[in-house]
């Protein structure tokens, strides 16, 4: 890949961090700490910073580095919105398709780029995302492999009945020590999407946030096992909570609802705040099913084409 095509898909990723305050405003942004973050080399960074100084995401001072800027100008921010929007729309097309079985799970480049009509730069964006998310990983030599998902509602039930039962019980596992740490980057990254504007987040940025917040948590537990699996889960579910639609007001009350159960544990009530976690998961459950299963008659009764 073209080093300026990789710089820019890391400047437009980093961009979409700072305006969903994953990193805050006015914070040191470091060229290895954004290699380590998005696995990427230093040189591609370089050019990504540069490129977010010119946008006004990003100031240099001298000897010091780049710096978030606390006022970013509202053309940068637009653009990157805007940018965001288009991005989200086409993965959400190859997302589709895959989720009702339009595509195989054997695929080239070369056919997406023709059924999709975009370009090889875009689809290598498309494709890097869905790999980042979990569904996509390329195959050795040639092509690509679209990997399994949950596409029914009767998935979309299991996977969250299971949760409910891990994501309890872990808490409640001999080795689960509180993290203070990690709390405390979690509640600044609630507080501040109760703080922002959420319609301008990406749904990509909304679940990854809560995804991360609950599998913090499970981590706490010592017991990778159950890390694994609700990694896996997560990573199986997302497309359809893509489908679902994400309610973003919705979005602000699961937010409020971590922040009771880091309030919770900082208190060290880990068996109160356990049963809150259950709650909070058999909510979200009552909430999304309906859609899942709403979606999956609408498929049914349009029996998908395989190509």
């Amino acid at each position: 890949m073209a080093g300026s095509e990789l710089a820019t898909r890391i400047s437009n990723r980093l961009a979409q961090d700072i305006l969903t305050g994953t990193i805050e405003r006015g914070a040191r942004v470091g060229t290895q700490q954004i290699a380590d973050r998005y696995q990427v080399s230093r040189t591609p960074v370089r050019d990504a910073l540069a490129l977010l100084e010119q946008a006004g995401f990003l100031q240099r001072e001298p000897n010091r580095g780049y710096f978030v800027m606390e006022q970013i100008p509202q053309s940068a921010i637009d653009s990157a919105s805007a940018q965001a929007s288009d991005d989200h729309e086409e993965y959400q097309r190859l997302a589709e398709d895959w989720l009702t079985d339009q595509l195989s799970e054997n695929v080239t480049e070369q056919s997406l780029r023709q059924r999709y009509g975009i370009t090889k730069s875009r689809l290598n964006d498309i494709l890097a995302r869905a790999a980042r998310e979990g569904w996509a990983e390329r195959k050795e030599g040639y092509g690509w492999r679209l990997l399994p998902v949950a596409k029914t509602a009767e998935a979309f039930d299991q996977i969250y009945r299971f949760r409910m039962t891990i994501e309890p019980a872990a808490m409640l596992e001999p080795g689960f020590e509180i993290n203070r740490r990690a709390l405390d980057e979690q509640r600044r990254i609630q507080e501040s999407m109760l703080d922002c504007d959420i319609a301008r987040i990406p749904a990509e940025r909304l679940l990854a946030n809560g995804a991360e917040f609950h599998e913090e948590l499970i981590r706490m537990s010592g017991n990778p096992f159950y890390v694994s699996a609700l990694e896996r889960v997560n990573r199986m579910r997302r497309l359809m909570e893509y489908r679902a639609r994400v309610d973003r007001q919705r979005v602000l009350v699961q937010s409020s609802q971590h922040l009771e159960i880091i309030a919770l544990l900082e208190r060290g009530e880990v068996v109160e705040a356990s049963y809150f976690l259950r709650r909070h998961l058999s909510d979200a459950l009552q909430r999304k099913l309906p859609m899942a299963w709403s979606w999956s008659s609408e498929v049914r009764a349009d029996p998908p084409t395989l190509r």
